[in-house]
């Protein structure tokens, strides 16, 4: 079973994939002539992969691994609490893209940003977040909330939620009900199938 470092690592890795690939597109996003509109729902089927990526990460981090980092880090709150104002931050922009199309200079704006926030708030995590994790959780309590999170991502909301308060208690309670929602909503427009 993979430990904790190692889910949130495989996660990290596949979000910065599709950061790299989203920048790349990026000079030809502006150009609608160059893009075409083959290349915009190309790039409107990223950024809706993304979306759903993010979602799901971000909520199993705010009910499972920020509560860890709280519990057994010295200064847990302070480091979760930055963390958290960071991923609401992406929530609230991920909540606004997917009210826009792709190539529209607002749309290409919120996404620049949210490419540089959201590598930005990854090396957070993994250079200052983690190694003081490392140095007070056990393997077998990594291992274990490795295993939560895993478990809690197939079920996790598939959309940002920005107003649903980043309370552990509150995703417990009604993260399951939202997250049935969402997916209900996904098979009826079709979503996330792309």
């Amino acid at each position: 079973m993979a430990d904790v470092f190692t889910v949130l690592a495989n996660d990290h890795a596949e979000v910065k994939r599709m950061l790299t690939e989203l920048e790349a597109g990026s000079a030809d996003a502006s150009e609608a002539s160059v893009q075409g509109e083959e290349g915009r729902r190309r790039r409107a089927a990223m950024v809706e992969r993304l979306i759903i990526e993010e979602s799901k990460h971000e909520a199993v981090e705010e009910e499972y691994f920020w509560p860890a980092v709280r519990e057994l880090v010295e200064d847990g709150d302070r480091l979760a609490d930055h963390a958290v104002e960071q991923e609401q931050s992406a929530k609230e922009a991920l909540d606004e893209l997917m009210r826009l199309e792709a190539g529209d200079r607002r749309f290409e704006e919120l996404l620049a940003n949210l490419i540089t926030d959201g590598r930005a708030h990854i090396a957070y995590e993994e250079t200052t977040v983690w190694p003081a994790l490392r140095r007070v959780i056990g393997d077998e309590r990594a291992e274990r909330l490795g295993e939560r999170l895993e478990r809690a991502k197939r079920l996790a909301p598939t959309r940002p939620h920005p107003h649903t308060p980043p309370k552990p208690g509150v995703l417990k309670t009604a993260g399951p009900a939202v997250a049935a929602a969402d997916r209900v909503r996904d098979k009826i427009t079709g979503r996330g199938r792309t």
